[in-house]
């Protein structure tokens, strides 16, 4: 994506480590893992299955907590927040997409994406027309009143992007982003993240096992032997 990333960083993290505890047995996850994110910036992360990706992720998007290290955005200290002021930071600053699409099997399309805008306090008349751009943007506003059950798993991956872009965050966290998807839809995403990172600067770090989407990322870096290291 080419961005400048000696601008100031909009996720640091330092000194990360994360340790497993089952009764009398400990493992060691990750640990020394350091990571600074400028706006605008894509990074791609890979590695092993079970080398801890989605823990990593999980963990710079304040869904899980380190065992030792900070993790912070724009500045702020995840750590030292109150669990309703870090829900307030993600739900504000943060899209999430995971493997798996997590949709409300109740709701409709339009109804999951306006989720994230009713949840900072838009009323439903602001909140639909937003949601629906951003479908749109997706290729999925002809969908937009079905049900996750009557859409395909390529189209419910859509939705959940969709989802995870509504409100503009500032940083992306996506977990297999393409993994359901065919190739044409594969790049439809990935110039829906270049068109974020360069009209709002958006940050984007994807865990993938697309080596092709991840070298055209800013930069790649690789989990191997509990430590985060750069690929050339």
């Amino acid at each position: 994506m080419n961005k400048d990333t000696h601008m100031p960083s909009l996720l640091e993290a330092r000194d990360l480590k994360k340790v497993y505890t089952s009764g009398p047995q400990s493992v060691t996850v990750w640990q020394d893992v350091d990571l600074s994110i400028a706006a605008g910036e894509s990074i791609a992360i890979v590695g092993a299955s079970g080398s801890g990706k989605t823990t990593l992720l999980n963990v710079l998007g304040g869904l899980d907590r380190q065992d030792e290290g900070q993790v912070l955005i724009a500045g702020q200290d995840m750590a030292q927040m109150s669990e309703g002021e870090r829900t307030a930071l993600r739900n504000r600053e943060i899209g999430f997409v995971y493997q798996f699409h997590h949709l409300l099997p109740e709701f409709t399309a339009l109804e999951n994406v306006m989720m994230p805008l009713l949840l900072v306090g838009k009323s439903t008349r602001e909140a639909e027309p937003q949601a629906l751009a951003s479908l749109e943007q997706m290729g999925m506003a002809a969908r937009a009143q079905h049900k996750p059950a009557e859409l395909s798993g390529g189209e419910r991956q859509r939705t959940a992007i969709a989802r995870a872009i509504v409100n503009r965050p500032r940083l992306v966290l996506l977990d297999e982003p393409t993994g359901n998807l065919d190739q044409k839809t594969a790049a439809q995403v990935e110039n829906v993240m270049m068109e974020l990172a360069q009209s709002n600067d958006t940050a984007f770090v994807l865990v993938t096992h697309d080596v092709s989407l991840a070298k055209r990322m800013d930069r790649c870096m690789q989990l191997s032997e509990l430590s985060l290291q750069p690929l050339p």
